[in-house]
């Protein structure tokens, strides 16, 4: 069941007091508690499509921080949303109401734009971050719903503000080719690789999903520190954007967690494979439905239901995070613990894979099958 623990005088519980007036904090517990309880040991109809029903919630659930599940099956409790304008950020494609996480998602993602901006990059433009309650999308990602998942633009904010229309409509920057899947020189620079490398510092930070062709140009220009790239995990799309996922919290015992990145930078026989053919055939069964298609309450963890169930927030500035300027218990910028040192570069003749398939040789100039799309992450 939800696991409710507030502290008093705390930011959240002022939240909920403004939220819901006239209840005190124990008759608030004891309530949702009863409610997740009822919620879990009710029997989840078949034909309840999680999507839909995670879809339709405007606002989040009031209630303590807790992810519950995996990122690709799951939900979240106590979300906040980050603020449409910050700073150093702006918040894209505000129709989707995707602007909402676990306080330390969007916690560490202010802190990224105060940082970024501090190595030069203008700021950051925000993409899907989770849905209020969390929980299958309606459309697009397979993952994103526990709150621990937000996707940053790899087009750098620019100097005048967006307007609504604006953020709706305007277009990201493609970094890579889509037949040779290698990064397009004339648009890569050396900011770009210090914004990667800034997101990758933070501890709470486990994983940075990138095209492959981003990880190889990191792959074939980073010197000095390379511990880092252990991080950036290449996969499918992400070719104008990086997809940043944090760690399960404290406080989210039924939050379940991702293995860890194998030992070493990555730029191994493990990137090369994304130069071969294989990553890019087309799907055997490409009418398969997507997962969010068939995910039911039932598929779900069951704390999920009083997720669901629990009251809203009055609206959704009341549950909007303000940083009162770089709180180290939300996001502490220290560099990553030591990972062990990174496996040998592959050489133009080493490993079982020939050379024109290598992370670190030239691409051939000849065609690459297009990838089909494929599930979002």
């Amino acid at each position: 069941m939800i696991r409710l623990e507030f502290a008093e005088g705390s930011g959240f519980m002022t939240m909920l007091k403004r939220s819901l007036p006239g209840r005190t904090s124990l008759k608030l517990a004891a309530a949702l508690a009863v409610l997740a309880l009822t919620g879990a040991q009710q029997p989840a109809a078949a034909q309840e499509l999680a999507k839909d029903l995670f879809g339709a919630e405007k606002l989040p659930a009031v209630a303590a921080p807790q992810s519950f599940g995996f990122y690709s099956k799951g939900c979240f409790a106590g979300g906040v949303a980050i603020p449409m304008d910050g700073p150093h950020w702006e918040v894209m494609r505000p129709s989707r109401n995707r602007r909402w996480g676990h306080p330390a998602m969007i916690g560490l993602i202010e802190k990224l734009s105060r940082d970024a901006a501090a190595d030069g990059w203008p700021g950051l433009l925000v993409g899907d971050i989770s849905q209020p309650r969390g929980g299958p999308m309606l459309t697009g990602h397979a993952s994103h719903q526990i709150g621990l998942d937000a996707d940053i633009w790899l087009t750098p904010m620019p100097d005048n503000r967006l307007s609504t229309d604006q953020r709706e409509k305007m277009s990201a920057t493609l970094l890579v080719d889509e037949k040779t899947h290698l990064v397009k020189d004339a648009l890569w620079t050396p900011q770009h690789m210090r914004l990667l490398k800034r997101a990758a510092s933070y501890k709470e930070v486990e994983r940075i999903l990138v095209n492959p062709g981003i990880k190889k140009k990191l792959c074939d220009t980073v010197k000095g520190d390379r511990a880092w790239l252990r991080k950036i995990r290449p996969f499918w799309g992400h070719d104008y954007h990086f997809h940043m996922r944090v760690g399960c919290q404290p406080g989210s015992p039924d939050c379940k967690r991702q293995e860890t990145t194998v030992p070493g930078d990555g730029c191994d026989q493990s990137l090369a494979w994304w130069f071969t053919d294989e990553p890019w055939r087309p799907s055997k069964n490409p009418d398969k439905p997507k997962a969010r298609e068939l995910m039911t309450m039932a598929s779900l963890p069951r704390e999920c239901r009083a997720v669901l169930d629990a009251p809203a927030p009055s609206s959704a500035e009341a549950a909007t995070y303000h940083d009162k300027g770089g709180d180290k218990s939300i996001a502490d910028a220290t560099p990553a613990p030591p990972v062990a040192a990174p496996e040998p570069a592959v050489t133009g003749d080493a490993g079982a894979l020939p050379a024109s398939a290598n992370a670190f040789a030239a691409t051939p100039e000849i065609g690459i099958p297009l990838p089909r799309p494929r599930p979002g992450n």
